[in-house]
């Protein structure tokens, strides 16, 4: 078998790896292969508008449409995990939030031993990605590939919404991605007039004209090529054929939380008992790999209007929506050129916090969720999605059979903890304070969900085991530090191989006070710096 031989391998197109191979490439000196499973799905219609999201979320064509192992913790469900199965990965289907999360969070990780990753060193990379002309500049970017602005206003619920957060002490904040986080405030996105922007939209396309950049879509890996403690290249299958491609430099694997587990356990690196148990040779024990895998989760809290027109439900259906399209396919604007949530609300479970614990993700409008799928509900309301921002449960990801094209065995775990248990419970009680203020309180006919049925702390709990989502934020699975538990050290190089680095939402130590989108950005404009640094050294 012939091997193609390259500097750099990115294994992975996603919200990092398409930021790796876009900056390692860009100087024209390195000779740089970046690896895609799936589609190139540059032109594929829902992933541009915003909206399209929701038409991807269970869509095979550019989704892997993976799914989570049944458990007690949520009720003895399947609960459905999506992931990005084109250029772009994830950052081509997702809800387009851009939230980075608090300062705390990465003054955190290097509290844990992650050297390099505190707020203020991480800053310059979170800067470096943006455009924008919200806030700061000390905080925010004003010169980077993608534009990050406020969603626009969306309905008369908008101003009920943020006038009885404030009756109830939530202030309103212009700029979350700040300097403070608290408050209610329109969604910050990376969308541009109507339009999302993605990795591939914004880092891989401008790149792939460059001579030195080789970008293969439909390229399943199917394992590492390790010699001795060395990563030398990888093997991957594509049209039935398999492949080989050698790297001269090194390996950075890119493939989420999910696949990069997948691909270090196929090459032999992870805990040797469960390799054994799948037949495969252990290479490296390295027993961290796919363990602490965190996700946040969302309650829907629901309630129904007593008067029409307050949300968007009628732009989202039958007439209403065919308008909707039009109005989108000749000015980019109205209900499709925005995200499923428009507003956030992040607040504490407790006056004595110094920064929030919660967020309350505002949906105008009511989701059904049922063995069909999800769907816009004609009844008319709004939904508040209340989330732990820093649950403390963890689950795993583990291969399923020695099998590469064998979907992975995913665990997640729900309010496994007393705390989660608490701050979720108290985000719920939140979202119902804020829909008792005036003036919401005046237009709301009832609580849909949970039901007000339910308000001791046991049946609260009890029927969100059976009402919560997963927030498809999955982080953790090869997690960064010097502990026995992580997989790679601060540099993102995986322990006890040479040549090989991992770099997107797996690695964090710890679940964000934020979507992980932007932060797994940085992480790849971070890990790029760190090895182009290595390389001219």
């Amino acid at each position: 078998m012939t091997s193609d031989v390259f500097d750099f391998i990115v294994v992975g197109s996603g919200s990092a790896g398409g930021v790796v191979a876009a900056r390692l490439s860009e100087s024209g000196k390195y000779k740089v292969l970046c690896l895609e499973a799936g589609t190139k799905g540059a032109n594929y219609i829902w992933s541009i508008p915003p909206a399209g999201s929701l038409m991807m979320v269970e869509n095979p064509t550019v989704n892997w449409c993976d799914h989570a192992e049944a458990n007690g913790t949520v009720a003895g469900r399947e609960l459905f995990v999506p992931r990005g199965k084109l250029l772009g990965g994830t950052s081509a289907i997702n809800g387009v939030l851009a939230v980075r999360g608090q300062a705390r969070d990465y003054d955190t990780w290097a509290q844990m031993g992650c050297k390099g990753w505190s707020y203020d060193e991480v800053l310059p990379f979170m800067k470096k990605i943006e455009r924008s002309n919200e806030g700061d500049s000390q905080f925010r970017g004003r010169s980077g590939p993608i534009e990050i602005r406020n969603a626009a206003g969306f309905s008369p619920l908008q101003e009920l919404l943020v006038k009885s957060a404030n009756a109830v002490g939530i202030p309103s904040n212009s700029d979350y991605n700040g300097d403070k986080q608290e408050g209610i405030a329109l969604t910050q996105n990376t969308a541009k007039n109507g339009r999302r922007q993605s990795t591939a939209t914004q880092y891989l396309r401008p790149a792939s004209k460059r001579s030195n950049l080789k970008i293969i879509s439909g390229a399943e890996v199917s394992s590492l090529i390790i010699d001795g403690k060395r990563c030398k290249g990888v093997r991957y299958q594509r049209n039935g054929v398999e492949r080989e491609a050698l790297a001269t430099r090194e390996v950075i694997l890119s493939g989420g939380s999910v696949g990069s587990p997948k691909i270090l356990e196929l090459s032999g690196i992870g805990n040797s008992e469960i390799l054994a148990k799948l037949g495969i040779t252990p290479v490296h024990h390295l027993p961290g790999v796919g363990e602490n895998l965190g996700e946040h989760f969302l309650v829907p809290v629901q309630w129904r209007f007593n008067k029409s027109g307050l949300g968007l439900t009628k732009q989202g259906l039958g007439v209403g929506l065919a308008a909707e399209i039009l109005k989108y396919c000749v000015a980019r604007t109205g209900f499709i050129s925005r995200p499923m949530c428009p507003m956030l609300i992040f607040t504490r479970s407790d006056e004595s916090l110094e920064d929030p614990d919660i967020l309350l993700l505002v949906v105008p409008y009511i989701v059904e969720v049922d063995e069909g799928g999800r769907r816009m509900s004609p009844i008319e309301g709004f939904t508040l999605l209340a989330c732990p921002l820093r649950p403390e449960s963890v689950g795993s990801v583990h291969l399923r059979s020695a099998d590469p094209r064998a979907p992975a065995k995913i665990d997640l775990r729900f309010m496994d903890t007393d705390y989660d248990k608490r701050v979720t419970i108290a985000a719920v009680r939140k979202a119902r304070e804020i829909a008792s203020a005036a003036p919401i309180a005046n237009h709301v006919a009832e609580e849909i969900l949970p039901g007000s049925r339910f308000a001791s702390d046991d049946d609260l709990v009890a029927e969100m085991r059976k009402l919560a989502t997963n927030g498809y934020h999955l982080i953790g699975s090869c997690r960064m530090g010097n502990t026995p538990s992580s997989v790679v050290n601060e540099r993102l190089q995986v322990h006890g191989i040479e040549g090989l680095r991992v770099a997107d939402a797996s690695v964090m130590p710890r679940m964000l006070s934020g979507t992980p989108a932007v932060t797994t950005m940085m992480i790849g404009e971070k890990c790029a710096d760190m090895v182009l640094q290595a390389a001219a050294n």
